[in-house]
């Protein structure tokens, strides 16, 4: 018989080992969507925010998954560390960056000049401010202080410095939660500041809300459009009641705009992780599978979901077994 102590530290071991729980795809299901994609907006554990997977999870299941790249988001301190760890724990190459809201000191130079030196080089983007963004408070009627990026038809002087290092250092910009006429001034100005790689920030989600006619101005000026499948779970009927003041936004919206700017144009997220949402590689796949039903062909999609993501993070990707 095992010795009662002995035991107890087997069961201890046991009971600490991480599990991987991975869902069996459906029999209709060919193939491997998911094989090479690039998850551009992904948000895991540890949060401030109740989260539904760690990094290291998520990590795991998309190494599985055979997936060619996560971009971990978190809206109130830096991923580039955190992206670095995972990937050397998992062997799934993952990135990072830094989202400019006030835990971070709002429109700080210093904090992404701080995150361009960390180990591991996975601080790849700037997110300008998110939940914290003047335009967000404003929409939402919040009553808090705020980061503003534009005044006066102009960003503000703060955000100099920034397009700087971010063209120094060859990093993506994303326009964060700016509205949509925001985010025009600011591609012209990191335009103008040498910035290489530009985002919009779920453009058409809220609180961006850009219509067809100003994504194409942006696709002009050179920045790509994110489009999240999560905004489907959105609206009045959303599960969450946190979601249910979000607008909703369909994969057949995405691709009528995707249609009408060109796929070359976007670049694909989950934007999951949240509490009770399915898990971001989920989210992923169903957005692959939809837009396929939704007419786009295999190489448009690899475009959204592979290419274009993969040269805005300069990654080399695997090329797909025969």
């Amino acid at each position: 018989m095992m010795n009662p102590s002995v035991a107890l530290l087997v069961l201890v071991a046991v009971s600490l080992t991480p599990i991987t729980v991975i869902a069996q795809a459906p029999t209709t299901l060919k193939g491997n969507p998911l094989f090479g994609a690039i998850d551009f907006h992904v948000h895991s554990g540890p949060d401030s925010f109740t989260r539904s997977i760690t990094d290291l999870e998520i990590a795991r299941i998309a190494r599985q998954r055979k997936m060619g790249a996560l971009v971990m988001k978190n809206h109130f301190t830096m991923t580039a560390d955190r992206a670095w760890l995972a990937e050397r724990a998992t062997g799934q190459r993952c990135y990072g960056g830094i989202v400019l809201n006030r835990a971070v000191g709002g429109l700080n130079v210093e904090a992404v000049a701080r995150m361009v030196t960390f180990t591991g080089e996975r601080g790849k983007v700037v997110w300008l401010p998110t939940f914290d963004a003047e335009n967000h408070v404003r929409h939402f009627k919040d009553d808090r202080p705020s980061v503003p990026v534009v005044r006066n038809g102009k960003p503000v002087a703060e955000l100099a410095d920034i397009l700087q290092l971010i063209a120094k250092h060859d990093l993506v910009l994303q326009t964060g939660h700016s509205s949509a006429t925001e985010c025009l001034i600011l591609i012209r100005a990191a335009r103008k500041a040498g910035v290489k790689k530009i985002v919009v920030t779920h453009a058409m989600a809220d609180p961006i809300g850009m219509t067809v006619a100003q994504m194409k101005t942006a696709a002009k000026l050179g920045a790509k459009m994110e489009c999240v499948w999560m905004t489907n779970l959105a609206g009045p009927k959303a599960h969450l009641p946190s979601m249910r003041h979000w607008r909703k936004v369909t994969v057949e919206d995405y691709a009528k705009a995707m249609r009408a700017v060109g796929p070359e144009h976007f670049v694909l997220g989950s934007d999951l992780g949240q509490f009770l949402n399915p898990i971001p590689t989920d989210g992923m796949r169903a957005f692959l599978v939809q837009l396929r039903e939704a007419g786009f062909s295999d190489a448009e999609i690899s475009l959204m979901a592979r290419k274009t993501p993969a040269a805005l993070l300069g990654m080399q990707q695997d090329k797909k077994p025969k």
